[in-house]
Order: C-alpha cells, then structure tokens, then sequence
C-alpha cells in the first residue's frame, strides 16, 4: 500500500498535537515493573538513511494492567540515553520503581542506581542464554540447554544454586564462559526467585516489550 506524501502530512500534523500531549503526561507514583527495551529502524531524513533507535519504557501497573509510558528517538542505544529516559519518569511523578526488567547493555544498571537506587534489576534470562549459547557446540546445545533449565526453573535461589554448581561440574571445563557468566551476573539475573511462578513467568524474560515491538 502507498501513500501520496500529502496524506502522510495531514496524517502526521492530526497526530503530532496528541503526541504531545501524551508525552510528558504524568505516571502513576509507584510501579512494581518496569521493561525496557529498544527497537531499530531505517529512516529518511534530508535526503539520506540513517538508523535511529526508539526507546520504550513498559509499565506494569498494580492492577496488572501494561502501561506505555514513554517512546523517545534517539540515535543509538547507550546508557546515557536511558539515564536521560529514567530521569524524565521521575519528573512525570514516578517516585519509585520495585523491579527493571531490562537486556544486558552496557550502562543500563549504572542508570538504574542513579535515578532509583532501591530498585531491582532482573536480566532477561532468554538474553543471557542466547548470549553463551553461541559459544555452545551444535551437538551439546540440546543437552546442555536441557540441562540449564534445572537452573533457572528451581523452585527457589538456594536451590538455583545448587544446579548451577552441578552444571558447573558436567559442563565447566568444556563452556568455562558460559556457567561464568551466569555466576558473574548472579544478583541481577536471580531477582525473580522469589517469587512465584505465574509472576516469573513476566519478570525473567523482556519478551513483554519485544512483542509489543512487533
């Protein structure tokens, strides 16, 4: 389907005054989730192409209702930027947050502790299994992704550990980074242990936001 440029405009100048209004609305004082993500995209401007990122931050609210509370355009994706995005939440009344639910990028939980510093931090752990999956040979991936699920599917962190040990001992010497780099990122991705498990299945993964961006 295409559109004459002149129906874009009146389209865009309908919406944009809304926009506006949406933007700087103000938030609710307390959110017990919050997801933050990003997604990528081409765009035309004066002639040439260039890649812009929109920032997106998710509220849940106690209701367990999704709230979209902020969509910025940015030039890329960095820490910076986020600390700029979690200071406006607070300037629109968002005193206080209980957990992020947030990917691996560098400077995302320097921000966090800036602006809410009693907050949580869970990292998606879909994230982090892709991450050190690459480094997993084809012929182990099934086994040793079977094997992970006894990590993060215990019943609690005591018991995550436990595996996580096991894991350890059957898999260590042969994939030393990835059982390293759970242990490393132990405290930001074992959060959502404590709770139960219909409320897990929200908080471990930020596949909430990813789907919104489809």
């Amino acid at each position: 389907m295409e559109l004459p440029a002149e129906m874009v405009s009146k389209i865009t100048d309908r919406i944009l005054p809304e926009i506006k209004e949406w933007q700087p609305r103000p938030l609710n004082p307390v959110y017990p989730f919050i997801f933050m993500d990003c997604i990528h995209y081409k765009v035309r401007e004066d002639g040439r192409i260039l890649s812009r990122a929109a920032y997106i931050v998710l509220g849940i609210i106690a209701e367990s209702y999704k709230d979209i509370l902020s969509i910025t355009v940015g030039a890329n994706e960095t820490g910076k930027f986020w600390l700029g995005m979690l200071n406006g939440l607070k300037n629109r009344g968002v005193e206080d947050v209980l957990f992020f639910c947030v990917d691996g990028l560098a400077g995302f939980k320097e921000a966090i502790n800036a602006v809410y510093p009693d907050a949580r931090s869970q990292r998606c752990v879909i994230h982090m299994l892709r991450n050190f999956f690459k480094y997993v040979n084809y012929s182990d991936l099934k086994k040793f992704s079977s094997d992970f699920k006894a990590v993060y599917n215990a019943p609690n962190k005591t018991s995550a550990l436990s595996e996580l040990e096991k894991l350890k001992e059957k898999w260590g010497r042969k994939y030393p980074y990835a059982i390293s780099n759970w242990e490393n990122n132990w405290e930001d991705v074992s959060s959502f242990f404590q709770f139960s498990d219909d409320i897990r299945r929200i908080m471990y993964t930020t596949n909430i936001i990813e789907e919104l961006n489809r």
